[in-house]
């Protein structure tokens, strides 16, 4: 063996386990680390992060710092207005195409998860274990518009882009306490998306989206 398919495993490994300690905030937005903190935070090599930096670097998710060192990408005004911005350009035409193109057993899945916790709501269930379902139900309603454009470039760039708004709500906002309202815009969305009316779907998307950005920006 020569070691040439095991870089690329190593990589996303390296990768993957960056991404999974940011978002657990084990390091913070403009947080300065230094490449032998990585080493002990990801349990890799030296070597292995070496090579990671340029991808994060491209990726707007870290920046080398003259003579302070590596600096994890820092919460600010321009950033939430641009992550905001690619995502309503990307999800527009995602939400659209998935108007006309998925399935009415898709659609009914979606309803339920949200109509559920609806229901859990009105019930009186305010638990965080509710609030970290409607999270799941969040991300995976946006997910699967995005993929539903099957487009790898798309998809990756969605991907990472995903990286900096879970680290905006973190920093400005989170779901907590907002089960309710949030739930309530998509299942506008859904039920524009059930009508098939790619119209009214995009625009109640936007809304959503753009409600949530503007909460950001004021906090």
């Amino acid at each position: 063996m020569d070691g040439t398919d095991e870089q690329p495993t190593l990589r996303e490994k390296a990768y993957a386990s960056f991404t999974r300690h940011l978002l657990a905030r084990d390091v913070r937005p403009g947080q300065f680390v230094s490449q032998r903190r990585l080493v002990e935070l990801t349990g890799l090599t030296l070597g292995a992060i070496r090579e990671l930096i340029p991808r994060l670097e491209a990726e707007g998710l870290i920046k080398t710092v003259p003579q302070r060192g590596l600096q994890i990408a820092h919460i600010d005004l321009n950033l939430i207005r641009e992550a905001f911005q690619l995502r309503v350009f990307l999800e527009k035409e995602a939400v659209a195409l998935f108007t006309r193109s998925a399935s009415d057993e898709t659609i009914a899945r979606l309803l339920k998860q949200h109509r559920d916790i609806a229901d859990a709501i009105r019930s009186g269930d305010g638990s965080h274990e509710l609030e970290l379902r409607a999270q799941a139900v969040d991300w995976g309603m946006h997910d699967a518009f995005i993929d539903a454009l099957g487009n790898t470039i798309i998809s990756n760039a969605y991907r990472v882009n995903s990286i900096k708004m879970r680290l905006i709500s973190q920093d400005r906002f989170r779901i907590d306490g907002h089960v309710g309202p949030v739930m309530g815009e998509h299942l506008k969305v859904l039920e524009a998306i059930e009508r098939r009316s790619a119209e009214d779907a995009v625009n109640s998307l936007v809304a959503h989206i753009n409600g949530a950005r503007d909460r950001a920006l004021r906090i």
